[in-house]
């Protein structure tokens, strides 16, 4: 029989063996190695800062995205590689900079400059993840399914009214469609994922990859998605006239206000179309729902990371511009929120500065999977962990050769390729109204924030010839 006194070192052993085996993963005590977290990768495509926990814009509607949000860590300051698909996306899951790869447009084949060893796909699988997706994860004129362990595409899937939807203001396309939520096929993606969800293949751990397309145009959803936002209720974008006066020349080039913003001018559906943008997200917002729901009635619940995030922003006639294709805030800003189980604190903000050239490294670190040595970006862990922790790095966003804008928590500093610069104070300024590049006040502010621009930029690797592609993947 054992003494009291025996009794006590016996638990506080134990105790301590306990603790030692909860830090480890399971180590201790055990010959089974960690159970390496499942990977849900959400992607969507055009999607801005119009969601409700950036505030950006009020009359959006996405009860899911802030209940994803109040899950983990979201970001207030998060931004793309590339305002365009393919590089946005070939930078992402590459972890290589358009400046690196030279993959600038959506007419370059981003597969002839990165090899298939290369992408956080590749990597993940010799990790013995097994790795599935849908729907738009790269551009889909350039696809390589022997990334995948398996893919299920669009074009596996019938046709959705959106292929004949014609409406809208020249390019810019929005109309109402009479069907249902379920002939839609982000729709249909998003069962496939459900189906999915919580699955361990042969016992692997599993990356799964859902890429909505909508908000992309044409933003034509089922009608009673455009009939929460009534043409009458909506309020445009902040805008102010005569914005691009103090732009310099090759802004101005990217802005084009004689296209698409002076169309929508002439037409006077302007709130039209600012309608048909919040219904796509608000579609788009009902498919995040019912992923969240399934997840949480998941096994895997509890050893699932999620990672959401849009490829980059889109303007709605700010600073007289339409689309992406941009360097401003509203082009080169989209949502970015981390969801990782014992790292991450629910409802947590961090209003650091970061890009998505983060999300390889952070994945790499958070599966346990060494990172590779071609990585440009850096893992955010730190911040998932303390979203207050210091953090000195700026968001890098590059449009084309040699066109670069650096974002910090206070400026935005645009240089162009012919040397035009804008400088934004973001705190004073947050809609961009006044370039204060000139300003000599101001110069040794613009200096700290060249220092960041690329250290080399790769030339454009020229158009290739791509697969026919859908209408509603054209740009």
């Amino acid at each position: 029989m054992f003494s009291q006194k025996a009794l006590g070192a016996t638990r506080r052993g134990l105790l301590c063996v306990g603790i030692l085996t909860s830090l480890a993963g399971g180590a201790v005590g055990s010959a089974q190695p960690p159970k390496k977290p499942n990977v849900l990768f959400i992607a969507v495509d055009d999607l801005n800062h119009w969601v409700g926990y950036l505030g950006r814009n009020p009359q959006t509607r996405t009860p899911n995205i802030d209940r994803l949000a109040r899950m983990g860590v979201r970001f207030t300051r998060s931004y793309c590689a590339a305002p365009v698909c393919n590089p946005s996306r070939a930078s992402l899951m590459s972890g290589m900079r358009p400046s690196t790869t030279g993959v600038y447009e959506n007419g370059n084949d981003w597969r002839t400059v990165i090899p298939e060893d290369r992408p956080l796909t590749t990597t993940l699988r010799k990790a013995g993840y097994h790795v599935a997706g849908t729907g738009k994860i790269y551009h889909e004129a350039y696809p390589r399914r022997s990334e995948w362990d398996e893919y299920l595409g669009f074009e596996s899937l019938p046709r959705d009214g959106r292929a004949s939807a014609q409406g809208g203001v020249g390019g810019i396309k929005f109309q109402p469609l009479d069907c249902r939520d379920e002939d839609m096929r982000d729709y249909q993606i998003t069962s496939w994922v459900i189906d999915r969800l919580g699955r361990r293949e042969q016992g692997k751990p599993q990356f799964l990859a859902l890429g909505l397309q909508l908000p992309h145009m044409p933003w034509s959803v089922p009608r009673k998605y455009f009939d929460m936002f009534p043409v009458d209720t909506i309020t445009l974008p902040p805008t102010r006239e005569g914005d691009l006066k103090d732009v310099p020349p090759a802004g101005v080039r990217m802005a084009r206000p004689e296209g698409d913003h002076a169309a929508i001018l002439r037409s006077g559906r302007w709130k039209e179309a600012v309608q048909g943008y919040l219904a796509a997200i608000a579609f788009t917002d009902m498919n995040i729902g019912r992923v969240l729901s399934a997840l949480e009635k998941s096994p895997e619940r509890d050893n699932t990371i999620v990672v959401f995030w849009g490829d980059h922003g889109w303007h709605l006639g700010e600073k007289e511009h339409w689309r992406k294709f941009a360097l401003w805030e509203e082009a080169t800003r989209a949502p970015l929120i981390w969801v990782a189980p014992g790292v991450t604190r629910a409802n947590t903000v961090c209003e650091r500065t970061v890009d998505f050239m983060s999300i390889y490294p952070t994945l790499m670190d958070l599966c346990g999977v060494g990172k590779p040595t071609h990585l440009d970006g850096q893992s955010i862990l730190p911040l998932l962990r303390t979203p207050s922790a210091p953090w000195d790095r700026p968001a890098l966003t590059t449009y084309r050769f040699q066109n670069h804008a650096v974002r910090t928590e206070k400026w935005r500093y645009i240089r162009y390729q012919n040397g035009d610069e804008e400088l934004y104070d973001e705190q004073a300024d947050p809609f961009e109204w006044t370039n204060l590049a000139d300003r000599p006040e101001h110069a040794d502010a613009r200096a700290g924030l060249k220092a960041h621009l690329p250290p080399r930029d790769q030339p454009d690797i020229g158009a290739r010839p791509a697969r026919r592609r859908a209408a509603d993947d054209a740009d």
